[in-house]
């Protein structure tokens, strides 16, 4: 190989003539105006339209990685979690929401669990109490609405209702008196004095039968109406104080609603009756046909609270 080169631009010599292949195949163009095939080379330099005094390029260097993280020899490749792993993933899921359910229910229900027997089969006979009274209200207040419509007896039922409930609310605010069916419910002292508390759960227990209008009197018969606002505090010597009142026994309870309903209240397990036995005394309860309770209670004067138009 002779010692003259040509820069070739790649970094490698090239022979300075042109090395041609032997026979047919390798002579050149016999028409006089063809080109030089190696002018046409691309990796000829007489090809190129930089000037032949050029410097040679450089290598070109492969680009860094566009994240900018080294690759790591040897590194594991991703891989897809499989069926399984995706099937127990969501099983945790549906597991964790479930306890979490089931503890806010326990702790929901704790209160009505640790009740005890007693004061769930009153609380049972509150509710069904309740039940069958608002379901006579329905159908009286269905009855009324369609007396209402009747058209020419409208008029009427409208005055004969609005007298209706003037009269209860009478009754129940404790303003008018009332008489009917009902019970005369007496407390008799034993070694303990009758309590207020005695007192009061007996009316609440009646009020959940469903009792219409009461009055309390006391050994010396002062009575007193009971109605949603009167409070009982214990008294002097075994004295029970209604209303700011003081009463002294035996304690009378007059109240005025279904009699069978109000006595299985009472005597329910648990109940008032079972109560006042258990300090060593008695309560006596007695049917009455025709009860009257003719204390009234004096409403107080409103000074901040007016109806809603």
């Amino acid at each position: 190989m002779s010692d003259e080169h040509t820069e070739t631009g790649t970094g490698w010599p090239q022979p300075a003539g042109p090395a041609r292949p032997g026979g047919p195949a390798g002579e050149p163009d016999p028409r006089p105006e063809a080109p030089d095939p190696d002018e046409l080379s691309p990796l000829s330099p007489q090809g190129r339209p930089e000037d032949d005094d050029a410097p040679p390029a450089e290598p070109i260097e492969d680009p860094p990685a566009a994240t900018g993280a080294e690759p790591v020899a040897g590194a594991a490749r991703w891989r897809p979690f499989s069926s399984a792993a995706v099937m127990i993933g969501v099983l945790l899921v549906l597991l964790g929401f479930t306890l979490a359910v089931q503890l806010k229910t326990t702790s929901s229900d704790s209160s009505l669990s640790a009740a005890r027997q007693e004061d769930l089969v009153r609380i049972l006979y509150d509710l069904e109490a309740r039940e069958m009274r608002l379901r006579q209200d329905i159908t009286s207040l269905e009855e009324s609405q369609r007396q209402l419509r009747s058209g020419e007896q409208g008029r009427q039922a409208a005055l004969e209702e609005a007298t209706r409930r003037a009269d209860e609310l009478g009754i129940l605010a404790g303003t008018l008196p009332a008489r009917g069916p009902g019970l005369a419910v007496r407390f008799q002292a034993g070694t303990k004095s009758i309590s207020a508390s005695r007192v009061l759960d007996a009316v609440q227990e009646l009020r959940g039968a469903g009792a219409e209008a009461m009055q309390i009197s006391g050994g010396d018969r002062a009575s007193v109406r009971i109605v949603a606002s009167t409070f009982f505090l214990d008294g002097e010597n075994g004295s029970l104080i209604v209303d700011g009142r003081r009463l002294t026994g035996p304690f009378t309870i007059t109240v005025i609603g279904e009699p069978a309903t109000m006595r299985t209240a009472l005597n329910i397990p648990g109940g008032v009756v079972a109560q006042v036995a258990g300090d060593g005394g008695n309560v006596i309860v007695e049917d009455r046909e025709v009860a009257e309770v003719s204390a009234l209670h004096v409403p107080s004067t409103l000074e901040h609270a007016r109806p809603v138009a």
